[in-house]
């Protein structure tokens, strides 16, 4: 059963492409030089890309003077300190990024990041001014047993618990289903939007103007059915980005 739904006609649209450990500068420029002359003049919809931190500059360089936005895919909890390897949020920002991933699946799993180091993540990157995309979901099992929306509402409220559910009126949310990253499978419309409704629930007054992004094997097969959602505001890609053609077309779609 879905919950209250709402309208995304008062929210932009947004797609991020997260390229993830991939790329060359060579490569890197080839992409960039196609994605920014495919996306040229107005739009309803907002683009950022997230190359991996070494990139960084070199892609900024490349998306200036378009409207491309540069985001990370991570960021330390930590201002500054013997930290060997890590990333600060003023670093970040110093690089000209606007957005930063927080607490995507593939940290949570492979680098062990629990609830309580991504909410310390999320309040670094607010304090640096970078607008978090806070990434929740659940495992197969998860979904599974049932328990998918008390894994969800707790790793919100692993953040909201510190500062606030407000802070989310600067911050980006991201729906991704362990079970649908990169496996091909895609959660119905059905399964989609009822996590999205619940999302703007656990976030209260605040939960409608949020825009709340889907990210699960998104293609341009099926962008425009998810789009046209009322709860989800646009996308978090993965292998998607990395191909010029079919990123232009998920963000046309979301345009």
């Amino acid at each position: 059963m879905l919950l209250n739904k709402t309208s995304n006609a008062k929210r932009r649209q947004l797609v991020v492409g997260n390229w993830k450990m991939n790329g060359n500068q060579q490569l890197n420029a080839e992409l960039l030089a196609k994605v920014v002359a495919g996306w040229q003049g107005e739009h309803r919809a907002d683009v950022v890309v997230c190359p991996p931190s070494p990139y960084l500059l070199h892609t900024f360089e490349r998306i200036s003077g378009s409207s491309i936005q540069l985001g990370a895919q991570n960021v330390s909890q930590y201002e500054v300190g013997a930290y060997t390897g890590e990333v600060s949020a003023q670093m970040l920002a110093e690089l000209h990024c606007k957005f930063v991933i927080i607490g995507h699946n593939e940290r949570r799993r492979l680098q062990g990041e629990t609830d309580e180091q991504v909410a310390q993540k999320f309040i670094a990157a607010q304090r640096a001014n970078l607008i978090p995309i806070l990434c929740v979901g659940e495992s197969s099992a998860q979904r599974e047993n049932g328990s998918h929306l008390d894994v969800i509402g707790a790793q919100l409220q692993s953040v909201c618990a510190h500062v606030g559910c407000d802070v989310f009126k600067q911050a980006v949310v991201a729906y991704e289903p362990v079970w649908a990253v990169g496996t091909g499978k895609t959660a119905t419309p059905q399964q989609a939007e009822e996590v999205h409704c619940f999302i703007r629930a656990q976030l209260g007054e605040i939960g409608e103007t949020v825009r709340i992004l889907y990210g699960g094997s998104v293609k341009s097969s099926n962008a425009e059915q998810l789009f046209a959602l009322p709860d989800i505001d646009g996308a978090l890609l993965g292998g998607a980005s990395l191909d010029a053609e079919e990123f232009l077309k998920i963000c046309k779609a979301a345009d």
